[in-house]
C-alpha cells in the first residue's frame, strides 16, 4: 500500500498561512480599538459542559487552547505516524540531518532565553516558548518564496518542524505538568488501554476512537496533564489500514477530513483568540523586557544559529559514517537555501503561543502579553527575512542557470 508523502497542496498551505496571518492581525486590531472590551469579554466568558455528574466550567479561551488544539495535535499525530511508517521519518539516512538540525534549533533558543531571564524565577517558566516551529506558517512562507526552490528543502523543513513538534509535545508533558490526580490518571490509563485494544483488534471505525478519545481527554484534563496531548495518543492508536481491504486507510481518510478543518478553522480561531495585545499598554519597558527579548531573539537568532551550527556538525558526522553508505550527497542542501530555511524555522507562532499560555496563563496578564509580543516579533522577523533570503537565493540560482543555458 503506497501513500503520497508530503501531499499537502502548496495552494492549501499558502492560503492557510494567509488566513492564519489575517486572523492574528485582526486580533491585534480589535484589541486596540473600542471593540477590545468585547474581544476580551468574549474569550473570558465561561462555557460549561456537563456529562452526567461531571461538570466542566471553563473560559472560551480554555476550550480553544485545550479543546480545539487537541484536534490540531490529532492531525499532527496522524502526519507523524504516516511519515514514520511510509515517509521520510522511516529512513535513518533521510531523517538524521533534519533531526540534528532540529535539536540545535531547540537548544540554542533555550540558551538565549535563559541568558536573558536567569535572574527571574517566574520568567524562567517561559524557557520552552522559542523552541517551536509553526509547520503551517513555515511551509506557507516556503511556498510563497517561489516554486523554483529545491524539493529537498521542503522535505528538510517538514521533517525539522515535525521533530520540533515532537519536542514541544514532550516538553509540555514533562515540564509543564505540576500536579496529578491519581484517580483520573488511572482512569486515563484504562481508556488508553482500551484504545490500544481496539487497535490490536483491528477496529477501523474512527468514530469509536474519537468517542473513547473524548473520554480520555476529560480524564487527562482532570488528572493535571495538558489535555492537548490526547490528540497525539489517539492518532497513534488509529490503525493505518483496513484488515479486509488494505487499500482503505483509516489514518489517511481521517487525515484528509481533518486537514481543511484544521487549516482553515482550528488554527485561525486559535490565532485570533491568542494574538490580541493592547499596544497602549506596551511601553519601552515591555518591548525590551527580558521575556520579550528572550523569546524574540530566541526565535529569530537562536533558531538560525542552532540549525546551521547543528547541521554543519551533522555533515561532519556524516563524513565519518560515509563508508557505511547510508547517506547520499544529493540529500545535502546548498548553504544559501539552508540559511534561509533556518531563518524561516524561527516562525514559532502557533506552538509558541500555546506554550506561552501554559507557562504564563496563571501568573498574570503582563507576563502573557510580553510573551505574545516576543512570539509575534520573533516570528515576523523570521518570516520576512527568511522569505527575502530564499527569494533572492532562488532568483540568483535561476539567473545563473539561464546564463549557462544561453
Amino acid at each position: 500500500m503506497k501513500y503520497q508523502i508530503l501531499h499537502k497542496s502548496p495552494k492549501i498551505v499558502s492560503k492557510g498561512s494567509i488566513i492564519l496571518f489575517i486572523s492574528a492581525v485582526l486580533a491585534l486590531i480589535l484589541d486596540n480599538t473600542s471593540w477590545c472590551v468585547y474581544y476580551e469579554t468574549l474569550f473570558n466568558s465561561p462555557l460549561s459542559v456537563q456529562l452526567g455528574a461531571l461538570q466542566l466550567s471553563r473560559s472560551l479561551l480554555f476550550w480553544i487552547n485545550s479543546g480545539l488544539m487537541t484536534v490540531y495535535f490529532l492531525l499532527i499525530g496522524l502526519e507523524i505516524k504516516r511519515e514514520i511508517l511510509y515517509g521520510k521519518l522511516k529512513s535513518f539516512s533521510k531523517v538524521f540531518l533534519p533531526v540534528i538540525a532540529g535539536l540545535g534549533g531547540i537548544l540554542v533558543p533555550i540558551i538565549i532565553y535563559i541568558a536573558f531571564n536567569w535572574k527571574n524565577t517566574l520568567s524562567l517558566r517561559g524557557w520552552a516558548i522559542p523552541t517551536a516551529t509553526d509547520i503551517a506558517f513555515s511551509l506557507g512562507m516556503l511556498s510563497l518564496a517561489g516554486n523554483r526552490l529545491p524539493i529537498n528543502l521542503k522535505i528538510f523543513l517538514t521533517t525539522l518542524a515535525v521533530f520540533d513538534d515532537i519536542g514541544s509535545i514532550f516538553i509540555i508533558a514533562i515540564f509543564y505538568t505540576h500536579h496529578f490526580s491519581l484517580i483520573f490518571l488511572l482512569s486515563a490509563g484504562c481508556f488508553l488501554g482500551l484504545l490500544i485494544l481496539l487497535n490490536r483488534l483491528h477496529v477501523t471505525m474512527t468514530t469509536i476512537y474519537i468517542l473513547v478519545g473524548i473520554i480520555l481527554w476529560i480524564c487527562v484534563l482532570e488528572s493535571g496533564i495538558h489535555a492537548t496531548l490526547v490528540g497525539i495518543i489517539v492518532a497513534f492508536t488509529i490503525p493505518v489500514c483496513n484488515r479486509k481491504d488494505r487499500q482503505v486507510s483509516s489514518l489517511h481518510n481521517l487525515e484528509r477530513v481533518l486537514q481543511p478543518w484544521v487549516t482553515f478553522g482550528v488554527l485561525p480561531i486559535f490565532a485570533f483568540a491568542n494574538s490580541g495585545i493592547s499596544l497602549t499598554r506596551i511601553g519601552l519597558e515591555s518591548l525590551f523586557s527580558p521575556i520579550t527579548l528572550g523569546i524574540a531573539l530566541g526565535l529569530f537568532l537562536g533558531k538560525q544559529i542552532g540549525i546551521c551550527l547543528a547541521y554543519s556538525l551533522g555533515i561532519k558526522a556524516v563524513s565519518w559514517i560515509q563508508p557505511i553508505s547510508l547517506f547520499h550527497k544529493k540529500d545535502n542542501i546548498d548553504w544559501r537555501f539552508l540559511y534561509g530555511t533556518s531563518v524561516i524555522a524561527g516562525m514559532g507562532f502557533t506552538m509558541s503561543l500555546l506554550i506561552s499560555t501554559i507557562a504564563f496563563g496563571d501568573i498574570g496578564q503582563s507576563y502573557s502579553s510580553m510573551a505574545r509580543l516576543g512570539v509575534i516579533i520573533g516570528s515576523s522577523l523570521s518570516g520576512i527575512f527568511g522569505y527575502l533570503i530564499l527569494s533572492l537565493s532562488s532568483y540568483r540560482e535561476y539567473s545563473s542557470f539561464k546564463k549557462l543555458e544561453s
